[in-house]
């Protein structure tokens, strides 16, 4: 009887991870058996024009323009969030407020932030639809997951770092900037990762604060549309799922190709610190 539960519990362990990675394949070949006839290189590098042809160059730049502004603004606030909640603050009301609000946001549906973003940052402030707007709405979203990766990556470092540390005359500041943190960059690159796919894969929060504008960004605050906003007014105006299945592919690539380089970097900093 043990052993047939052993056994019962292997299959399901084993048919869980194949049904996974099942979906993926499903997933991702329909998405190019769909739009891989779409891709070419003028499609990649030509601009999009008014009739609805031509290429996506200005929503992969507008993409990319996201992707790096959102990072520059969320990453710094959330792994200093998250070195004050491990290192420095004391477990109380304050803490246990401060984790609940994170919670909160990570639950909050990325349609309140458009909403928001529309409201505080293109109305309030004054900055119109722009990629900045769009960005710092999108920092807003990916917060909480850059502040929960780091902080459980503090917690993998072992505490007779620390202490060695500490106990070589190192102050508290000098053992967090040479020894907790470059320990725990693998873990904190992880939650950038996650990060940038969720920036990528956003399109209602953008909608409403980046607008629409299919042209190459003459900068930061100028209106534009994303991959992920484009694939849909594709499919709504125009019922093109193709097309947007085209840029399916496109995301896919860039998603891959941010993770591997992250992951290099992520590599290049350990064998610097060992």
């Amino acid at each position: 009887m043990r052993k047939l539960k052993e056994n019962l519990l292997k299959l399901l362990i084993y048919l869980s991870a194949f049904l996974t990675v099942g979906i993926l394949l499903v997933i991702v070949g329909f998405v190019f058996q769909k739009g891989i006839s779409g891709i070419s290189l003028s499609y990649l590098t030509s601009d999009y024009s008014a009739n609805g042809e031509g290429g996506i160059l200005p929503m992969i730049i507008t993409t990319l323009y996201t992707v790096v502004l959102s990072l520059v603004i969320a990453t710094p606030i959330g792994i200093l969030s998250a070195i004050y909640l491990q290192e420095y603050a004391k477990k109380g009301k304050i803490v246990n407020a401060i984790r609940f609000a994170t919670e909160s946001l990570a639950g909050i549906p990325s349609i309140i932030y458009g909403l928001f973003g529309g409201i505080f940052f293109v109305v309030t402030l004054g900055m119109g639809y722009s990629i900045v707007s769009g960005a710092l709405t999108v920092s807003i979203i990916i917060l909480p997951v850059i502040i929960r990766t780091t902080e459980e990556s503090l917690k993998t470092v072992p505490k007779g770092y620390k202490e060695a540390s500490l106990a070589l005359g190192a102050t508290k500041f000098q053992t967090l900037y040479k020894v907790i943190l470059p320990s725990a960059i693998p873990g904190i690159l992880s939650g950038v990762i996650l990060s940038v796919g969720r920036i990528i894969g956003e399109s209602a929060a953008i909608l409403l604060t980046a607008g629409t504008v299919a042209q190459i960004p003459e900068g930061i605050f100028s209106s534009a549309r994303t991959l992920t906003v484009h694939a849909y007014l594709l499919t709504k105006e125009k019922g093109d799922i193709a097309g947007a299945c085209s840029l399916g592919i496109v995301l896919i690539v860039i998603v891959l190709l941010l993770n591997t380089f992250a992951k290099v970097i992520a590599k290049k900093l350990n064998k610097a610190n060992y």
